[in-house]
């Protein structure tokens, strides 16, 4: 079993703290490492290391850094299988899965590349009398992410390529479930030649989370995870004069019209609902079948559903479906499986039976005739449980939507542009598909989410993420020889 370092000031080191966590290979519900739960005082020790690197760093010409992250690119794709493997092993997604997490990551690191063009600022000559005014973006100092279980390369890979090549310090804290590929991903920039105390990773809990969002020296925390914790992250950062982006949960509408295309539709939905166990914020876990749709799409789902290989992803290569994550996230969905029937909602497939007895498996499972109030319909539940709900038309389909608390994704599977524009106009969240799955997007757009889904006004990725891990800064000079004379300069 693996003790695992923390990563600071460029020296990978054991600490001795009060207690440890351990970290599991959820197919086969093994423990594989553990951690030590850091605390302020480990988070105290990043931060000085990040910030007197940021002295030197911040000054590195924007092509230096970008021949550096341009250096880490191609170290990533040459370990691309080698990470993938370390997904699977410590989240349970597929090796598909795992590699699709991976290369998201990678996209990002290469719109960083761009920092040179991306981070540039504005200018007008004669702005005014003889005036010339200029802008510049410059680095906030030391920065802070903290990023969850289900996408152990992307999610860090959103933050801290950017965060850096805009000449920030960043020290990590990942998901202490899936810690191995952080800490991999870290190892990798060590030898693409980043200096040292540039990047940083430490490792906890609460405790640790509180103190990045509360430390003097950092000027910056991103997050992605729950609601709850978003909002607290949120809060306290802000409280603190933090910069603060913070991506929350999710409940993501699939809208299948009469005139959707089947085959493709059903591809999407099960991608949608049933990718990487339904854990993630953008999977799609209300189908809302309308009208005359409903049962050829519930019978050709339950065909697909019914084919599904759940299994060891990290020993079976032919598995279609992993593991969630723990026990208790297993718990978890069995209880809203057994909440759902108490409802009165039809389960139409149990995900409870037939999955292996090694590991933390719940099998997909589907409800039908989901009534808009009920739990399986409002809550978050991050599992591979899919509720089907049967609105009248695309404008009851469209309210039902809009009714949710969360604002991150929803799709549309139709042949009518008219019913796509009226789709894209009236919903209210933030990543909208038109038959796509996982409306997802990519490295150079934002991902952005809204309402209960988000806290804070700049999201990860794009030239958001640029404006985020940056501050403006606005110069006006008068340099012309009439005005000096005037002036007996």
């Amino acid at each position: 079993m693996k003790e695992l370092p923390v990563f600071i000031g460029g020296t990978w080191r054991q600490v001795e703290v009060g207690g440890a966590a351990d970290v599991y290979n959820p197919s086969a519900g093994e423990v594989i490492a553990r951690l030590p739960m850091c605390t302020a005082a480990e988070v105290d020790a990043a931060a000085q290391a990040a910030h007197a690197a940021f002295a030197s760093w911040s000054r590195v010409p924007a092509v230096g850094r970008a021949a550096i992250l341009f250096k880490y690119r191609a170290l990533l794709e040459e370990r691309f299988e080698e990470l993938a493997r370390l997904v699977t092993e410590e989240n349970g997604k597929t090796f598909d899965e795992a590699k699709g997490d991976v290369k998201r990551g990678i996209e990002v690191v290469e719109f960083a590349c761009g920092i040179a063009q991306l981070s540039k600022g504005e200018s007008l000559p004669q702005v005014a009398d003889h005036i010339d005014g200029l802008t510049m973006r410059e680095p906030l100092g030391v920065c802070a992410g903290i990023t969850p279980f289900n996408f152990p390369a992307m999610v860090p890979l959103w933050m801290f390529p950017l965060a850096i090549a805009c000449g920030n310090t960043f020290i990590l804290k990942p998901s202490e479930k899936v810690p191995l590929t952080a800490m991999r991903l870290a190892e990798i920039f060590e030898s693409a030649g980043l200096p040292p105390g540039v990047f940083n990773v430490v490792h906890g809990g609460r405790e640790v989370v509180d103190a990045l969002c509360s430390h003097p020296l950092i000027a910056s925390v991103s997050f992605v995870g729950s609601t709850a914790v978003a909002q607290h992250v949120y809060t306290l950062g802000t409280k603190n004069g933090k910069r603060v982006q913070a991506a929350g949960g999710a409940k993501n509408a699939l809208i299948v019209m009469p005139d959707a295309d089947p085959e493709p539709t059903i591809r999407a939905v099960m991608g949608a609902a049933f990718g990487c166990a339904g854990q993630r914020c953008m999977a799609g876990s209300l189908l809302m079948a309308v009208g005359d749709a409903a049962e050829p799409l519930k019978k050709r789902l339950l065909a697909a559903m019914d084919a599904l290989k759940v299994g060891d992803t990290h020993a079976d290569a032919k598995a279609e479906m992993g593991p969630v994550i723990d026990s208790a996230a297993k718990s978890r969905v069995r209880e809203y499986i057994e909440k759902g029937v108490a409802s009165g909602a039809e389960l139409a497939r149990d995900g409870r039976g037939q999955v292996p007895k090694r590991g933390f498996f719940v099998g997909p499972t589907l409800f039908d005739r989901v009534a808009p109030k009920m739990s399986l319909a409002q809550d978050e539940i991050f599992g591979p449980l899919l509720s089907m709900l049967r609105p009248k038309t695309l404008d009851e389909a469209i309210a039902w939507t809009n009714a949710s608390p969360y604002g991150n994704g929803s799709s549309l599977f139709t042949g009518s542009g008219q019913a796509a524009r009226q789709f894209t106009r009236d919903v209210q969240c933030g990543m909208l598909g038109v038959n796509v799955g996982v409306p997802a997007p990519m490295a150079f757009f934002a991902f952005s989410g809204w309402n209960r889904s988000f806290f804070g006004d700049l999201h990860v990725q794009g030239a958001e993420g640029v404006m985020f891990y940056t501050r403006q800064k606005v110069v006006l000079s008068r340099w012309d020889d009439q005005y000096r004379r005037q002036q007996g300069w």
